[in-house]
């Protein structure tokens, strides 16, 4: 991860597939190569959906953890 790159937090949490893919896939476009962001979501089928969507896009999957209530992503923009 690119520690001069500033992290943000997105909060996609009780929204469904696919909408968090598609909401995370619109923020990083508004980033630059090599920014990172925390992906919050509640939606089960994120821990399929997001790592995919990183691999498929080019991005990095960082760091996925298990949180109450759902899952938390580190994505860095590749």
């Amino acid at each position: 991860m690119n520690d001069s790159k500033a992290v943000e937090n997105y909060d996609l949490r009780g929204l469904k597939c696919p909408l968090p893919v598609l909401k995370t896939r619109k923020k990083l476009s508004a980033l630059e190569t090599g920014c990172s962001l925390w992906v919050e979501t509640s939606d089960p089928l994120a821990v399929v959906d997001i790592p995919h969507f990183c691999s498929e896009y080019g991005h990095t999957l960082v760091e996925t953890q298990n949180v109450d209530g759902g899952h938390r992503f580190l994505i860095e923009k590749g």
